[in-house]
């Protein structure tokens, strides 16, 4: 009897070591340029985007009656790191700190290529943040081409993190130039709701591992509560989506230009559900209901439709753009005549 709860205790123990896993939700050095590609045409113009290939998305299926032909035709993008978006604060917006906020490569003699942010924080001593965001909502259940076993095309490094319990840990790797601003990471899970969680400070120089430990995570099996979790359709929403950085500036410190650059995401997690071969079930599930892919289609519908209409508004923005300037030489000429 001694020996049957023995080995039950040490079973339960096992259990919890082996699901625990580690993985990179998003990895920068992936996310290099491949090339420019041309989009539009004569009727709106054309201009060069820089494009991803693995994360190339064209969205312009997906978008309504509402957008001309011409207009379908620059709904392409993808996750290059020149795309990203950098958004501050209301409070802290201007022309000048737009304009000086932006995503760019930068060549690491360590790591080839990773994400350099700058951020041109407000001068004055109040507080304030910007938020790094992709240029698109990470599509959790985009099918990756010539995928044999049904993986999404942004999981392994470019986003998305399948069959995610409890996260025990995350560590971002992070070059610090000694600037005491505070970083926090942005999640998303499958339904779209975000969570923000602070990792830590910036005051650093060079490489450097931020990393933030779950003061909720239950180490011990025998104090956690445990949970059972239905294995279909539900399991698939057990997932976790990169949403981006927050950098946040306290007034009392020094405002103006940020820089800092991004390597990776790892994250350390229980996994929700053991995983089975799909060889082995009798059934597969959602080959005879489908209900994962249904609820998923609407959802990127939406979320393609917003993008769509956000893309056309910013490259048509750019066509009314003035880009002529008054020469400074000539006009003082002109003034002392």
């Amino acid at each position: 009897m001694k020996r049957i709860f023995l080995f039950a205790i040490i079973t339960i123990l096992a259990v919890g070591s082996v699901f625990a896993e580690q993985a990179t939700l998003i990895d920068f050095s992936l996310l290099a340029k491949d090339e420019d590609e041309e989009v539009g045409d004569e009727a709106v113009g054309t201009a060069a985007i820089p494009m991803n290939t693995a994360t190339r998305m064209d969205y312009s299926a997906k978008a309504d009656s509402s957008y001309t032909e011409a207009q379908r035709k620059i709904m392409i993008t993808s996750l290059a790191i020149e795309n990203w978006d950098v958004s501050l604060a209301s409070s802290s917006r201007n022309v000048t700190n737009n304009r000086l906020s932006y995503t760019k490569e930068a060549a690491s003699k360590q790591y080839t290529t990773v994400m350099g942010v700058r951020v041109h924080f407000p001068v004055e001593s109040y507080n304030s943040w910007a938020v790094v965001k992709p240029p698109f909502e990470i599509p959790a259940f985009e099918p990756k081409e010539d995928s044999e076993d049904g993986s999404s095309k942004f999981e392994g490094g470019l986003g998305v993190v399948k069959n995610v319990g409890a996260i025990k840990s995350i560590q971002v790797q992070a070059y610090g130039l000694n600037f005491p601003h505070g970083l926090s990471i942005l999640l998303l899970d499958a339904n779209g709701n975000e969570k923000k969680i602070f990792l830590g400070y910036m005051d650093f120089e060079g490489w450097g591992k931020i990393i933030w430990n779950n003061p909720a995570y239950q180490q011990e099996v025998r104090t956690r509560a445990l949970r059972l979790y239905p294995i279909y359709p539900q399991s698939d929403v057990n997932l976790v989506k990169f949403g981006g950085f927050q950098i946040s500036r306290n007034g009392e410190q020094v405002g103006g230009d940020f820089i800092t650059y991004f390597k990776d995401v790892q994250i350390i997690y229980d996994l929700a559900v053991q995983p089975t071969a799909k060889d082995g079930a009798d059934i597969v599930d959602e080959d005879v209901w489908d209900i994962t892919k249904d609820r998923e289609a609407a959802r990127e519908k939406n979320q393609m439709k917003e993008l769509g209409k956000k893309q056309v508004l910013r490259y048509l923005e750019g066509r009314r753009q003035a880009t002529e300037s008054f020469n400074a030489d000539e006009s003082a000429a002109q003034a002392t005549e």
